[in-house]
């Protein structure tokens, strides 16, 4: 299948949508199959707690500069290719990883990992592109839904493969399922027309002149980051946390709270269409009070029994994901409606802060978890959910007074 997407009707068939789910929830599971299987990676290699903790932050980091500087090639390219390319280079990245002999050598594969796993940001763009007016919304919503659970349920596959087979092998089969939807993906997919012929130069360039013009997105993107902060945070630290005293659990309990935490994958559809009846602002606030309770809630750990608090880990893993895509789903329509022109560059903007604000609470989670102790991360977690909160208050009376005055 090899035309160009012009040629393309709109109506975009069932096998191709997904293709589409399926390819941007596994590549998006790249990035965090390492979070449940960090204890066991510190044991295989003899690294320190701090040190395995730079392999899911260089992993963030890495996502942020791969949509840095990969993502508005879409928009220069055939997408088609872009996948091919950076679907191949992944799965070397998975390789290395999977066969590293350290710990270096580890979190720079991991970097590499997170720099190519941006393809889930070109699959997302291509299935918009082929969509028509009238069903784009129900397409990408599809395919949205798979790519969340990509994120939440690469924590359960990847503490279960860990605790079985080793966390090695963890990498390897990663690196094959990609590797098997790079070959499906170019043999089904359509060839993209450019849709710009910017130099890349004057696309990078045109990234800072967007975050220069609205602030609505740099709102959306400080609101949005701070959570995915804490959200970092948690699941950096939760694998290290629960294989301590008093629990003593392995990789295995910590990616089942991915279980808990695929209630997240339900908030996509409802914020949508809540942000379509209500308006996106009022959704973006009670999706960060909803974090912001959740995370609240793990203060309660130096007062309640271990089994207990077992619980209260898995309803605010529940609480905390719901509200965070929620809010994201919100946020994101927000910025389209910015600039129909530019939603690719956009939507970039806003993931690089989002993917930069998560490597950070990675880093400091684990920091705070080997200095301080966990309640030092749930304060981490609570205090950047609360700022996202007031962000987004803030944002909308002062909204709220610019259309007074307007008025």
């Amino acid at each position: 299948m090899h035309v160009k997407n012009k040629a393309m009707s709109g109506d975009v068939p069932g096998r191709l949508i997904l293709l589409f789910a399926l390819g941007s929830g596994l590549a998006v599971a790249t990035l965090y199959y390492n979070q449940p299987m960090l204890a066991v990676i510190g044991a295989g290699l003899g690294a320190s707690a701090p040190s395995v903790g730079w392999v899911p932050t260089l992993t963030q980091l890495g996502y942020a500069l791969g949509i840095l500087l990969l993502a508005p090639l879409g928009d220069r390219h055939d997408r088609r290719a872009v996948i091919a390319l950076k679907g191949l280079a992944l799965v070397a990245a998975l390789l290395v990883a999977g066969t590293a002999p350290s710990i270096a050598v580890l979190a720079l594969a991991s970097l590499a990992v997170g720099v190519f796993a941006t393809l889930a940001q070109d699959i997302v763009p291509a299935a918009a592109s082929l969509a028509g007016d009238g069903n784009r919304g129900r397409v990408v919503g599809k395919v949205m839904t798979g790519l969340l659970l990509g994120i939440l349920l690469s924590r359960v596959i990847s503490g279960v493969v860990a605790a079985q087979w080793g966390w090695r092998v963890m990498f390897l089969a990663a690196g094959l399922s990609i590797a098997l939807l790079v070959v499906v993906a170019w043999r089904q997919l359509p060839s993209f027309e450019p849709t710009t012929r910017l130099a890349y130069g004057a696309l990078l360039r045109s990234l800072g002149g967007l975050w220069l013009e609205h602030p609505a997105l740099r709102r959306a993107t400080l609101a949005q980051g701070l959570l995915m902060l804490a959200f970092g945070a948690f699941w950096s630290t939760l694998a290290v946390f629960l294989q301590a005293a008093p629990f003593h659990l392995g990789s295995a309990a910590a990616g089942a709270y991915g279980l808990a935490g695929a209630a997240g994958a339900l908030a996509a559809p409802l914020a949508g269409r809540s942000a379509d009846a209500g308006g996106p602002e009022g959704v973006t606030r009670i999706g960060a009070a909803v974090v912001t309770l959740s995370f609240a809630l793990l203060f309660l750990f130096p007062w309640v029994p271990g089994a207990a608090y077992l619980w209260i880990l898995g309803a605010s893993a529940i609480g905390f994901d719901f509200g965070l895509q929620g809010t994201l789903i919100a946020h994101q329509t927000i910025i389209y409606g910015l600039d129909p022109a530019a939603r690719s560059r956009l939507n970039a903007v806003l993931f690089v802060g989002m993917f930069v604000a998560m490597a950070l609470g990675s880093m400091l989670g684990s920091a705070l978890l080997a200095a301080i102790g966990w309640m030092a991360v749930v304060s981490l977690m609570a205090v950047a959910s609360l700022l996202a909160l007031a962000v987004r208050l803030g944002g909308g009376r002062r909204a709220g007074a610019r259309a007074a005055r307007a008025l």
